[in-house]
């Protein structure tokens, strides 16, 4: 019988199929994940994204017999849903319109020692875009039979079934209680606890594709649907089964997740930007995040990786750049990024390098992740003289590099076959290096950065 599993990767930036047969990759396309503008708010392009899908299953389908499928998605999205369709659009979390609504918000979202979630701006927390649907879009709202996250809702659409699932719930929503490992009191306040629909764990399947949905992509009427995880905690898989706590894993892209299994929660300060996620087995797993994807492509001015030299040119310069060049997440989230100094232009992706790893560093620091192994995963990991700056700031952690484009994806194909019985690919050690200048200039930076009002 066949194990190839199809994951849906629906990411900020680019929406993608890939093919895994125990952790193998067979095949992948991917293409943009556009935003509409509105009304009634700016919302995600779902039909395109359907659309590209279908495409991908009927192409893909034409050389291999795909046995399940798996969504996976980022966690600040998610679906009122009526009987057969979208009852509002899905909204974009980066529209700040949504917080016209924080001064009735605020009375109703529980506090963080109940939810571990932190305040974050415009729609990142998923409560407060409900909110804003209920409250400013009723006439939609009025429709909705069940609230989704943004995986479940593809699964939804594959398979006719409607669930909740942790990974999503508890991904900085203020929906979600992790230490007491249920829904928090601000689905009953504000009403919507009845939308909710039965919780299933992100490795259940959910039953066959929709046979319409069979017969469009050639797929076979038996393909299993999955109930799907949200995409840092997707990452984060391989590593809860090949390795013991305590470790910590830097997702990257878009969005740097910093997820420090086996450590406290005591130490999370919202004021920081970090948190609780809640990993596929319901545990919860203290986390920090920033921007860094984003924060590194406005410093560098592009893409590419930068050297060795020109990181100790920079350290030299003392050209400091300070947070934040996104304005989304991080300590910092709320001021307006800085440069201080003159920066030659071959030199921007060097100073990005160091930044994304001061700012990693300043974060687990406070977290107080100071034990175990650090795994980079995602784009960064591809990017030595980032992994090699890290492990010069952390001298007493060990750095492995996962360069593997597909992680996430990876990570989610696993909940087809779970546990695993295949053996899952250790990321590669990233060998430690000395970096002329560095502890200086981290004192340095580190300094202006506590001088930061927040």
């Amino acid at each position: 019988m066949s194990q190839t599993v199809a994951v849906l990767d629906i990411g900020k930036t680019n929406v993608k199929l890939a093919l895994f047969d125990h952790g193998r990759l067979l095949w992948e396309k991917s293409a943009p994940n556009r935003v509409l503008p509105g009304p009634p708010y700016p919302h995600e392009d779902v039909e395109s994204a359907w659309h590209f899908f279908l495409d991908a299953l009927r192409e893909a389908a034409r050389t291999h017999q795909i046995s399940a499928i798996v969504p996976t998605a980022h966690g600040a999205a998610g679906a009122l849903i009526g009987e057969s369709v979208l009852a509002a659009p899905v909204m974009d979390y980066e529209f700040t319109g949504v917080e016209v609504i924080e001064s009735e918000y605020a009375r109703l979202r529980p506090p963080f020692s109940e939810s571990l979630s932190p305040k974050v701006p415009a729609g990142l927390n998923l409560g407060r875009q409900l909110a804003y649907q209920k409250w400013r879009c009723p006439d939609l709202f009025a429709k909705a039979r069940h609230f989704v996250g943004y995986p479940q809702y593809w699964a939804w659409r594959l398979s006719g079934v409607a669930v909740s699932e942790v990974t999503t719930l508890g991904a900085h929503t203020d929906l979600w209680a992790p230490r007491q490992g249920q829904v928090s009191s601000l689905a009953k306040a504000l009403g919507i606890d009845h939308l909710l629909p039965p919780r299933r764990r992100a490795f259940d399947p959910l039953g066959p594709i929709q046979p319409e949905i069979a017969a469009l992509t050639g797929l076979a009427p038996e393909t299993q649907i999955f109930c799907g995880i949200h995409d840092s905690n997707a990452s984060l898989l391989p590593y809860l089964v090949s390795r013991q706590a305590p470790f910590t894993v830097l997702s990257t892209g878009t969005w740097v997740i910093l997820m420090c299994v086996g450590l406290s929660l005591d130490q999370l300060d919202p004021l920081d930007d970090t948190l609780a996620n809640v990993d596929a087995l319901s545990r919860p797993i203290a986390c920090g995040r920033f921007m860094g994807g984003r924060e590194y492509a406005v410093i560098a001015g592009g893409g590419g990786n930068a050297d060795l030299d020109a990181i100790e040119r920079v350290i030299a310069s003392g050209v400091i750049a300070l947070p934040c060049f996104s304005g989304h997440g991080g300590p910092y989230a709320t001021t307006k990024g800085v440069i201080y100094g003159e920066i030659a232009t071959r030199d921007r992706t060097a100073l990005a390098t160091l930044y994304c790893a001061l700012v990693s560093d300043l974060m687990l620091t406070r977290m107080g992740a100071t034990g175990g192994d650090l795994i980079v995963e995602g784009t960064f990991a591809g990017n030595l003289p980032f992994c090699q700056t890290l492990g010069a700031l952390r001298p007493t952690q060990r750095v492995f590099g996962a360069e593997d484009a597909a992680g996430t994806a990876r990570g989610a194909a696993m909940l087809a076959q779970w546990p695993p019985s295949y053996h899952i690919r250790e990321p590669g050690p990233v060998a430690p290096i000395s970096i002329t200048g560095l502890d200086s200039y981290r004192k340095a930076w580190t300094a202006a950065v506590n001088m930061i009002a927040r």
